[in-house]
């Protein structure tokens, strides 16, 4: 018996007719690692007073084994283990229940994920078991599997595909960066001769090509593949080209082929799972850890965290790789090549995979699962459920919305010193403070406790003081936080802030097993009774509240003299709210109070805007100078369907009006520019493609008419999920890159930049019409 470490790639069940198998790849220290469980046997639960009308409703499946457990449901009555020999017997046994008005529970869990969640095993786990090595993979049947905290060192390849643009599939060359840890490897996989680089391997045939390609990743057998976007662009791609040809797509270890799932009806979206190892596309995991950028395009993403692009750009590149592929191969190769390293160094800039790996270790789930806000809280809460003696409910099928965060009224106006109070982590203090719990839910109704055992909620609902798990869940990961943020690991402590935040999602989620309004309605309300009882403390200490949002409150200090004053007023008043908080949750609940308000931020000068055409105060809309910094919330100024001309006028305007510095002369000189036609290249609107072209039939809004005329006039043509690049001209919408009437300036001035001005210039006594009227009539 040996006993090693590794990280777990992929996970994989099948029934046999020996009974269900499941199959563990890991990352371990000395390579691959792969365990095979076999002998499983698939469970789901049932009330224990329908047991006799289950057992008649399944008399006639064979190997069904009914066990009496020590556990409850969420009604408190005892339950049945119901174990099948396969987990497709296991389902349909399940549905045949359901059909009949029995409830079995937890029948859709697989059994991979049971097996390790069970054993509390999440990303790394401890292994031992007899080790042998065959084929390149340490292996080993029926080993157990403890958790772990190991961390691995993964093995890394960034792939890249050309190919001809129209005419079907036809690939060019595929590039490739690797690395396993001080070993780096280039490699261009080109079809035909003419590529004079030394990392260029040159092939004569579409088939040789594709197969080149699979042999070097068995070859370097990589736990990661990587790119952008790797999985539904260049896999895809790959895929159709192998069934081109006749070949399975073996990208997997032990050559094992991709397997394909589809999320849309359309086919537009996928999933590919790899035996053995799992593919990370760059865009999504940089979605996942919460990047913003205006576009996520590999030039435009490189060219901000790195300061360097892509070696071609622009919206013809198609064209002119085909004519590289025929008349330059070297250049190719080297633009191919260049796409696989920034791909590389984009992940190594942004610990992506670090962040990947966090997220997999705190949640169970695998690497490339990025979604999965309601099985990461599955993996999370369940086996602590089960040790707790109880088994979960299904999803309800009525789901009730609980209401939103709170939004207090706000007062528009342009201020000195206004300071930002947070509560830190509001909702999952909340859930601490008030012991909000899915189990604290059903003992707290269930008619077992005293009233004085229980806290109340709303809308009915009463929560156990003990006996609970989320509370306890919720500590746990915010220490781990604490920690992470101490030792400086930012993807752990992103990752473990994602998780806790999204639990109140997930549990008004109508596909969480665990929904109930009342746990939902608890949290919300609770934060909308703390806001408002804060912004009423805060207006008796002598203070005005601006605004407030969830869980900030925005507060006007009158009386600070300067920037020191503020402060010390943001600090007094950070004090006495959480003092006061501890106070009043003590007298009323009993409860020691978790809820945490932080003095954040001190806006030396800031704007409340009205709603556009009324006086009324505007939500989720302001802007301010922070030190020497102008901060835009919900303003033009971070919104990408404005053109850059908007955004960088709001930008110099807005400084110049909290800087106290004459703005009247830069307004008209704008609009002349505007008008004269010297700001072209700033005209541009960019608007993503939420469908496929065709399927806009009553409304058709300006980027579709654009991408329309694209279409008609042989450009290339986008799809659902593209960006829309699209000019206004006196004709209409019409393609940014190929405009055929003169642009409509007048439409700019009216709606690009009259409406960023009388945003601020309201409050300052004036308007952009009476700064710029005489000048327009010249033109």
């Amino acid at each position: 018996m040996r006993t090693r470490e590794g990280f777990l790639v992929t996970r994989h069940w099948r029934d046999t007719p020996r009974g269900l198998e499941l199959e563990y790849w890991f990352a371990g220290a000395d390579g691959p690692l792969c365990v095979t469980v076999g002998g499983e046997r698939s469970v789901y639960f049932l009330d224990a007073c329908r047991a006799d009308e289950a057992r008649a409703l399944l008399a006639l499946q064979p190997g069904i084994e009914w066990r009496p457990l020590g556990l409850r449901d969420f009604n408190l009555r005892p339950v049945l283990g119901v174990y099948c020999e396969s987990y497709r017997q296991a389902r349909r046994s399940a549905e045949q229940l359901a059909g009949a008005g029995l409830d079995p529970l937890e029948a859709d869990i697989n059994p991979a994920e049971r097996f390790l969640m069970e054993r509390f095993v999440r990303g790394a786990a401890t292994i031992e078991g007899h080790f042998e090595r065959r084929g390149g993979v340490l292996r080993a049947r029926n080993a157990s599997l403890a958790p772990s905290t190991y961390r691995p060192t993964l093995a890394v390849l960034s792939f890249d595909i050309e190919t001809a643009v129209h005419g079907g599939v036809e690939l060019f060359s595929i590039g490739v960066h690797a690395r396993r840890g001080a070993r780096e490897v280039r490699r261009v996989f080109m079809l035909g001769e003419g590529a004079s680089q030394d990392y260029v391997v040159s092939v004569q045939s579409e088939r040789a090509l594709l197969l080149a390609f699979l042999d070097f990743v068995a070859d370097f057998d990589p736990d990661v593949l990587i790119g952008w976007s790797v999985v539904n662009f260049d896999t895809w791609y790959l895929q159709r080209v192998a069934d081109k040809h006749g070949l399975p797509l073996a990208l997997g270890r032990d050559r094992r082929p991709v397997h394909w799932r589809t999320f849309r009806d359309d086919g537009e979206r996928r999933s590919a799972q790899v035996p053995g190892r799992v593919i990370l596309d760059g865009i999504e995991l940089l979605r996942a850890a919460f990047y913003r950028f205006e576009s996520f395009s590999l030039n435009h993403v490189a060219t901000e965290l790195l300061g360097e692009g892509k070696l071609l750009a622009g919206s013809d590149r198609g064209a002119e790789i085909g004519r590289l592929f025929r008349e330059d191969k070297s250049a190719l190769a080297a633009y191919n090549l260049r796409d696989c390293e920034l791909v590389s160094e984009i992940f190594e800039h942004a610990r992506l995979l670090d962040f990947a790996v966090a997220r997999s270790a705190m949640t169970g789930l695998n690497l490339d699962r990025l979604g999965g806000s309601v099985a990461s809280f599955d993996n999370l809460y369940l086996p602590r459920l089960h040790r707790a003696g109880y088994v979960a409910p299904n999803a309800s099928r009525e789901a009730v919305a609980s209401p939103g965060g709170y939004v207090l009224d706000s007062r528009p106006g342009i201020y000195d010193h206004v300071l930002v109070l947070d509560f830190k982590s509001l909702y999952p203090s909340i859930i601490r403070t008030f012991c909000i719990d899915p189990l604290g839910l059903a003992l707290g109704t269930g008619g077992e406790l005293e009233e004085s055992d229980t806290v109340p909620g709303f809308i009915g609902a009463r929560f156990a003081r003990e006996g609970h798990i989320l509370p306890a869940l919720i500590g746990e990961l915010w220490a781990l936080r604490d920690a992470a943020k101490a030792a400086a690991d930012g993807p752990l402590s992103n990752a473990i802030k994602i998780i806790m935040n999204s639990f109140y999602g997930v549990l008004g989620s109508g596909g969480c097993r665990f929904f109930d309004a009342r746990l939902a309605s608890s949290i919300t309300r609770r934060g909308h009774d703390i806001l408002q009882r804060t912004r009423d403390r805060i207006e008796e200490l002598g203070h005005q509240v601006i605004y407030g949002d969830t869980d900030s409150v925005f507060v006007w200090v009158q009386g600070a003299r300067d920037d020191a004053e503020a402060a010390a007023a943001g600090r007094t008043l950070e004090r006495e709210l959480n003092r006061w908080w501890r106070q009043r949750v003590a007298v009323e609940f009993g409860r020691d109070s978790v809820l945490e308000l932080e003095f954040e931020t001190h806006y030396r000068r800031f704007l409340m805007p009205t709603v556009r055409g009324s006086d009324k105060g505007s939500k989720k809309r302001y802007a301010g100078l922070v030190g020497d910094r102008l901060v835009f919330k919900g303003l033009e100024n971070v919104r990408t369907d404005w053109t850059r001309l908007a955004r960088e006028f709001q930008q110099e305007l807005y400084r110049r009006v909290f800087a106290g510095e004459a703005f009247d002369t830069y307004v008209r000189e704008i609009t002349r520019a505007v008008l004269a036609g010297e700001l072209d290249a700033q005209l541009v609107y960019r608007k993503r493609l939420r469908r496929a072209l065709d399927e806009y039939q009553r409304n058709v809004p300006p980027h579709v008419q654009a991408a329309r005329l694209a279409r008609d006039r042989g450009l290339p043509v986008p799809r659902r999920g593209d960006w829309v690049e699209y000019v206004v001209t006196t004709a209409g919408a019409e393609p940014a890159s190929e405009p055929r009437s003169p642009l409509d300036y007048q439409f700019y001035v009216d709606r690009q930049l009259q409406p960023v001005a009388d945003g601020i210039l309201g409050f300052l006594g004036t308007s952009f019409t009476a700064l710029v009227d005489r000048q327009i009539g010249l033109f």
